[in-house]
């Protein structure tokens, strides 16, 4: 049974989270300020910690900062604010990964189970995760910024491709063989026409994410999803 340490104020959200996670194998021990987590957490040596933004006491980008100075746990940290800024913070001072609230227990199961298949050195078989984007192929689920995010089956296709080589350059033609089993005519634009799609609906704009490398293809950055 994994133990998981969650420091969050709100009781009812608490109690969501702990008895969905009962439901599969994991031990919740909530604590509810933050400046009650250290010494839980050195008491209860816990496996995993689920730690929310805002609590009383002390807030959770303290608290994540205390643990770290003492453990390499995995920390996910809980939060409801959309600042970038604070985002980046949070990993450049230890946190693993964070979802946003409000929480859906499957995303946060999910988001527990890669942490921990990372720190346990295991391959993610069924999931890729990179940043704040999450793949799942058992089921074809995608989440971004801790929210489901609807994919149309071409799109799924042609992300989970890209995701499977990531870092690498890969030709349209390429795409399409992957994808159909067809061979790119230089006139079909629908490998243009749905990464458009996909950079619209992970804020891409700037094509950060799915790089557009001229003349050659394009290239998923694994680094960029944060």
């Amino acid at each position: 049974m994994v133990h998981v340490m969650l420091v969050e104020d709100d009781a009812r959200l608490a109690e969501l989270v702990t008895e969905y996670l009962a439901g599969y194998e994991f031990k919740v021990d909530v604590v509810p300020r933050g400046d009650e987590a250290l010494p839980r957490f050195k008491a209860a040596n816990p496996d995993i910690v689920v730690l929310d933004l805002m609590l009383p006491g002390m807030d959770g980008m303290k608290v994540s900062q205390q643990i770290r100075e003492i453990s390499d746990v995995p920390i996910l940290i809980m939060t409801a604010r959309e600042d970038s800024y604070d985002e980046v913070s949070l990993l450049e001072q230890g946190a693993d990964d964070f979802i946003n609230k409000p929480v859906q227990p499957r995303v946060l199961l999910a988001r527990l189970r890669a942490l921990l298949r990372r720190r346990q050195g295991k391959p993610d078989a069924d999931q890729l995760v990179f940043g704040q984007l999450s793949i799942i192929t058992s089921d074809r689920s995608v989440t971004w910024r801790g929210q489901p995010c609807a994919l149309s089956n071409t799109e799924y296709k042609l992300l989970l491709v890209l995701a499977e080589s990531a870092g690498s350059v890969l030709s349209r033609d390429a795409l399409l063989k992957t994808m159909r089993g067809i061979e790119f005519d230089g006139l079909d634009r629908s490998i243009d026409n749905s990464i458009s799609k996909l950079r619209r609906k992970f804020d891409d704009t700037d094509g950060e994410k799915i790089k557009t490398v001229w003349g050659e293809g394009y290239l998923f950055s694994p680094s960029a999803w944060n």
